[in-house]
């Protein structure tokens, strides 16, 4: 007897919010700041509070007259993009004894920077260990090399350490910006504490203007590895509404309704998309036929967008696709075409249970000799879960 499958197809969302940045150098950044206001005989501007609301307590070290002329020229090769000399330099400036904090801390900091613009990221990272560590900087440079460290962990994939230097840079800046809770929402979701991001996620979109859709996006998969579908569901229904034009988030609403099992609405958002000719890749097709496979008395369906991805070109002859066409057609009770279908599905099954399938039916519509010849194909391509069942028709007269 032939059953029909109505499990509900979950379709993972991935969302790729890649984690970036780089560290801003406050110190490379004053040095040019003063030397435009020196040439121009005015006094240097502050530079922006970054952090207003930090709990961490500045440090008063500033540069010594003795290395300034070795700050100078660090400042000078890093101005110039010299990242070996920047390097090198700094380096020299690192082993100097005398050198206090800020003037070790800003030095690992240019040379940090330096290593993140070659691409040396296990560079970057050791030396952005030794800024924090000296700290010696002002909040602004200190607490960006603390982030940017976070990030570089993060990225590869240290999350212990990259999550508790997260969780320290909060502490210690008291952030409220949305370009750094929204980092700390993506680790905790790469984390698999959904729980956890789900409410950093929400504060990182309350606190921007313009929220990115990656961001939503990346609510939305939370929410969904949470198990909290409505919700996810009620956020892809907002990116879709805002950009209407984009395919990617409409087929990302569609995969949200099969998860809550509304197949209706699942089969609406895609069927619109077919309509509109912009169903152009195979696994989209696929998507399509499983929502109407998955929903009641949508077999004519199934038969339509198989024919059409098969007749394009863009569904490709597999086990599946031809399973799902020949049990639609049976269920319409087309049974000459669901038998071409299982003909063509069985000899590229894993295992011989399409083709006991195929003899069943032959069997029922009297067709012997042909439903013997599928029953020895099922017991030759083996992995039956009832041998028996095709031996008895191998054995009727």
């Amino acid at each position: 007897m032939l059953f029909r499958n109505h499990k509900q197809v979950l379709l993972s969302v991935v969302i790729a919010t890649a984690l970036s940045g780089a560290v801003i150098v406050d110190a490379a950044a004053q040095s040019r700041s003063a030397e435009r206001a020196n040439r121009g005989g005015r006094q240097a501007a502050k530079p922006e509070v970054l952090f207003p609301e930090a709990t961490r307590v500045e440090p008063e070290t500033k540069a010594s007259s003795r290395l300034q002329g070795k700050l100078n020229k660090l400042f000078a090769a890093y101005n110039k993009d010299d990242f070996e000399q920047t390097r090198t330099l700094a380096d020299e400036l690192l082993a100097t004894e005398t050198a206090n904090a800020y003037e070790k801390a800003v030095s690992a900091q240019l040379a940090a920077q330096a290593a993140y613009n070659s691409d040396d990221n296990a560079a970057a990272k050791a030396y952005l260990q030794q800024t924090v560590q000296f700290n010696g900087l002002d909040n602004n440079g200190h607490l960006q090399s603390l982030l940017m460290l976070a990030q570089l962990q993060l990225q590869d994939e240290e999350y212990e350490a990259g999550l508790a230097n997260l969780d320290k840079f909060f502490t210690e800046s008291q952030s409220k910006r949305a370009e750094d809770l929204i980092i700390k929402g993506q680790a905790l979701y790469q984390t698999e504490r959904y729980a956890e991001a789900i409410p950093v996620l929400q504060q990182a979109i309350a606190a921007s203007t313009e929220p990115k859709d990656q961001w939503n996006q990346l609510l939305m998969a939370a929410y969904s590895s949470n198990d909290q579908v409505a919700e996810a569901v009620a956020v892809a229904r907002q990116i879709a509404e805002r950009n209407p034009d984009d395919k990617r988030a409409q087929i990302n609403l569609a995969s949200m309704y099969m998860q809550a099992d509304q197949m209706d609405q699942a089969a609406a958002v895609m069927e619109k998309l077919r309509v509109a000719g912009q169903l152009t890749e195979e696994r989209e097709y696929r998507q399509l036929y499983s929502i109407y496979a998955n929903t009641e008395n949508a077999e004519n369906k199934v038969i339509e967008v198989i024919n059409e991805g098969l007749g394009k070109g863009v569904l490709k002859d597999d086990h599946q696709v031809y399973l799902a066409l020949a049990q639609s057609y049976y269920f319409t009770d087309r049974i000459p075409q669901a038998i071409e279908a299982w003909q063509k599905a069985a000899p590229l099954s894993p295992n011989g249970e399409t083709y006991l399938n195929l003899a069943r039916v032959l069997h029922g519509e009297g067709r012997i000799p042909e439903a013997r010849e599928a029953a020895r194909q099922a017991l030759a391509k083996g992995g039956l879960r009832k041998p028996e069942d095709a031996q008895k028709i191998i054995n009727l007269k």
